[in-house]
């Protein structure tokens, strides 16, 4: 059963530009929060914090091994969020906006 998810606050988690650094660390795979900590000098708290309604909606999943948390993004549903219809446009200013931050 698909969970259900605030569509317009997904879009403006992923669009967030600490959340996105977080997220484009995901791009290739899984990886320790410790890790994506080190490499973006996000601390480990505020990853957590970020990426929890990610989690909470199945956009981003959570591996625990003992005290160990890992992340790995969900591309395919990530990709069709962006992709929908209704927030095309919405979309491309986030894109936008996140180049130009980027830049």
């Amino acid at each position: 059963m698909e969970k259900s998810y605030d569509h317009q606050k997904i879009i403006d988690s992923i669009f967030d530009p600490i959340t996105s650094q977080i997220l484009s660390e995901l791009e290739g795979g899984e990886k320790n929060i410790s890790d994506i900590s080190n490499q973006t000098e996000i601390s480990e708290n505020d990853i957590q914090d970020r990426l929890s309604y990610l989690v909470e909606t199945g956009f981003v999943k959570q591996t625990k091994d003992g005290e160990s948390i890992s992340y790995s993004a969900n591309g395919e549903k990530l990709s069709k969020v962006i992709e929908d219809e209704q927030n095309f446009d919405g979309a491309i200013d986030g894109l936008t906006k996140m180049d130009s931050y980027l830049n």
